[in-house]
């Protein structure tokens, strides 16, 4: 399953990159299981983010939503407006 991933403000700061494009092993199928693969493989950040949101084809969802091949998935930090 390939998919897309975006990161965007501190994320993308933290990680040097914007946009990844990404191979899922085979036990990678929701949200969440995504995020824990992507800690593991050099992007810690996403573990100590807190209240890290997430969006798949742009729409706001949980860790539990199950991922599909040619997914958009974005991972964005709480933001902060004045």
């Amino acid at each position: 399953m390939s998919i897309q991933i975006l990161y965007f403000a501190s994320l993308k700061e933290s990680l040097g990159r914007g946009v990844d494009t990404v191979d899922l092993p085979e036990g990678v199928k929701t949200v969440g299981e995504l995020r824990d693969w992507l800690v593991a493989n050099g992007a810690p950040v996403l573990a100590t983010t807190r209240n890290l949101r997430c969006a798949v084809n742009q729409e706001m969802v949980p860790a539990a939503t199950p991922l599909k091949d040619g997914d958009e998935v974005a991972f964005f930090p709480p933001v902060t407006g004045g």
